[in-house]
């Protein structure tokens, strides 16, 4: 492993950026270290590591951290002291829940944790400042808290969980413009009414639940929400 490895890590020791995909890795290759000061991106996708060492948060400029396709249980509390990074990419892993620590991440916009293990939403996303996109799709979310309303994030994705009720709050986030709840377990009572007439959604995207569509259509709130979403769509025509 540590042959076929080396030429990457040479090379992100110049460029900043190292790619170790496909490469049967069953841990964190202790020779990334010696890159903590100059690696702004790391991709570790397709590979069998179940764990990241403490050692991870040294990694002070990262800005890109993709681990998609592994076996990841839990993120360390040092995953936090990465103040730089912007991106993180944890698809298709065993993850279950975030450290409480998580909302220190002051840099972050975007996060994916699509087909994990997570049950509850993770309270920490709504401390972040900076985020814009979160996707916690494919999950196994039943619900959605009253907290949700704190969230800074532009869309939200979080289709196909098992997610029943949506409170009246999320249509207080702030900068929410984009809320995809395809295939849950939603009847359309579970929509909340000030969702349509007084929110920023100007996305909602839930085919796939307990009603039908021209059910929800068929709402005399619909039409406030059509409003946002018809001069969305105008504006970047």
């Amino acid at each position: 492993m540590g042959n076929s490895i080396k030429p990457h890590i040479d090379r992100a020791e110049k460029s900043g950026v190292c790619q170790l995909c496909g490469k049967g890795l069953s841990e964190f290759p202790p020779d990334l270290m010696k890159l903590t000061k100059n690696l702004r991106t790391l991709d570790l996708s397709d590979n069998n590591m179940t764990m990241l060492p403490k050692g991870i948060g040294q990694f002070t400029m990262l800005r890109s951290l993709l681990i998609n396709n592994n076996r990841l249980a839990a993120l360390p509390d040092e995953f936090a002291t990465l103040s730089k990074l912007e991106t993180v990419s944890l698809n298709n892993n065993r993850i279950a829940s975030l450290p409480s620590s998580f909302g220190k991440l002051r840099s972050l916009r975007s996060i994916s944790l699509c087909c994990n293990g997570i049950k509850r939403f993770p309270l920490e996303l709504c401390s972040l400042k900076q985020i814009d996109v979160v996707d916690l799709s494919q999950n196994k979310l039943s619900c959605i808290p009253q907290e949700i309303s704190a969230l800074q994030a532009i869309e939200l994705n979080i289709n196909q969980n098992q997610i029943s009720t949506v409170p009246e709050a999320i249509a207080s986030c702030p900068r929410l413009k984009v809320l995809r709840m395809e295939e849950n377990c939603l009847q359309l009572d579970s929509i909340p009414h000030k969702l349509l007439t007084d929110s920023q959604v100007s996305l909602l995207s839930v085919d796939g639940n307990l009603f039908e569509m021209k059910q929800l259509h068929d709402l005399d709130a619909y039409d406030k929400y059509m409003e946002r979403y018809t001069a969305t769509k105008k504006k970047f025509q």
